[in-house]
């Protein structure tokens, strides 16, 4: 606590950040970074080890996953409001809205002595009661781009002209162009917030958006990349299983089969490239017995008509549902992972962003990610906070260049995970026609 004190920190937020276990700042080149500290502190002379922009300036700033980027900009946040608090003070930006309610939990909670005001803004939740917090000016709105562009364009109800720090969590995802471009809601966004500003972006990939991210910010921004030789924490196994295509889930269940009997306590997250690979896959997992739950973009909630021998109740994706009733099963799946109820979680990236799981051992990409970031991202999942992690990538014959590229861009050559084939081969056809039979199911419904 006392170099927390060094940098600056009130004695007040010092403590509540030793109460839930961030106990000092850790120099550049450890597992976790330094803390950069905000332009605006003027901190004491044994800040040596830690990153300190002059004051006034923008920050940039680039680390691994897991390692308390969070903290790096809640902690600054609270101490410069505690100093003159008023509504709305700052606006925190983020792709997905799971990652949007994780932040707002860490304002709540190292906030909590100064009775901090926060709101919430996503998709898929009541606009009329989001409009009404914000009229009551939080001190603190954590928003997706969209949905808040959506406020800003029907009320008039609340203001962001007096905006004190405007913050870009995953900022590269933000600024990205491609199937979700959040740049004309970001337009409107930035058009209301005032020129004078902090302008304060993170990410664990800032690749080629970097020069756009400079741009935005406008005032010679303090750019900080923790010095690492690999893209990845050191405590984190990175393995690949090469497998046919037409076996791949064979492998899956003979991989969680295995982890499951040696390690029963494990939390395993099971990444997959459609909605409808993550829902069927949960169902066939479900019906070998396994504890699972999906978590994916098009949830809806509806229960399934279960076969006699399955006892197991499970969710599958029904259109005539409406939008909150997805969201609200986004939440309670995630809800239920993080509190051991179902020790497997199988996600569409949604969960590969920001998601803080600090008890996952196991990640597995059931896809070869398309492009080295995602991958950095989900296998960021585990191995997080200085603990130690395996993930393991099933890569068919049609992905050997995407391995490549992934290696290129970790710095680090994954290693093989050898299994017993014969024993995969024991089950393929079981396993086959299960998912056959999850794959109709899933259609009828």
């Amino acid at each position: 606590m006392a170099e927390f004190r060094a940098l600056g920190l009130a004695p007040w937020l010092a403590e509540q950040a030793r109460q839930v276990g961030l106990v000092r700042p850790t120099p550049p080149g450890r597992s976790r970074p330094s803390f950069p500290v905000p332009p605006s502190w003027r901190p004491g002379p044994a800040a040596d080890a830690a990153p300190v922009p002059p004051a006034g300036r923008d920050c940039l700033g680039c680390a691994k996953t897991g390692s308390g980027k969070t903290a790096a900009f809640v902690l600054p946040v609270l101490q410069v409001l505690s100093e003159d608090p008023y509504g709305i003070f700052c606006l925190v930006l983020t792709p997905t809205r799971e990652l949007a309610y994780q932040i707002a939990e860490q304002f709540r909670v190292l906030g909590k002595p100064l009775g901090l005001k926060d709101c919430v803004v996503v998709g898929g939740l009541d606009m009329v009661a989001q409009a009404l917090a914000l009229s009551r000016r939080p001190h603190v709105v954590i928003a997706t781009p969209g949905r808040l562009a959506d406020h800003l364009r029907s009320s008039s109800t609340f203001s962001l002209r007096k905006l004190k720090f405007l913050v870009l969590d995953e900022a590269d995802r933000l600024l990205e162009q491609g199937c979700a471009d959040f740049s004309a809601d970001l337009e409107l966004i930035l058009e209301a917030v005032p020129a004078r500003r902090q302008t304060l972006l993170f990410s664990a990939t800032l690749t080629a958006a970097l020069a756009e991210l400079r741009a935005l910010a406008a005032n010679s921004p303090f750019f900080w990349e923790a010095p690492s030789e690999t893209r990845t924490v050191e405590q984190l196994e990175q393995r690949y299983l090469l497998v046919p295509e037409a076996v791949k889930d064979a492998y899956l269940v003979h991989l969680v089969q295995t982890f499951q009997d040696e390690h029963e306590d494990w939390a395993i997250i099971i990444f997959t490239k459609t909605c409808k690979d993550c829902q069927v896959l949960n169902m066939m997992l479900r019906k070998y017995k396994f504890p699972s739950v999906a978590l994916h973009s098009m949830m809806k909630q509806v229960r399934e008509a279960q076969p006699q021998h399955v006892a197991a109740s499970r969710w599958i994706p029904q259109p005539s549902h409406g939008i909150f009733s997805s969201q609200k099963q986004r939440f309670a799946a995630l809800a239920k992972f993080k509190s051991s109820i179902f020790k497997i979680l199988i996600a569409t990236d949604v969960a590969a962003r920001g998601l803080d799981i600090p008890a996952v051992q196991v990640v597995i990409n059931h896809n070869t990610p398309g492009l080295p970031k995602i991958y950095i991202h989900r296998v960021g999942r585990t191995a997080r906070a200085g603990r130690k992690g395996i993930a393991i990538t099933l890569v068919t014959q049609y992905d050997i260049h995407l391995v490549h590229a992934i290696e290129e861009e970790i710095k680090l050559k994954l290693k093989e995970f050898s299994v017993e084939e014969q024993l995969v081969l024991d089950i393929l056809t079981q396993v086959n026609v299960t998912r056959r039979e999850c794959e109709i199911v899933s259609v009828s419904l």
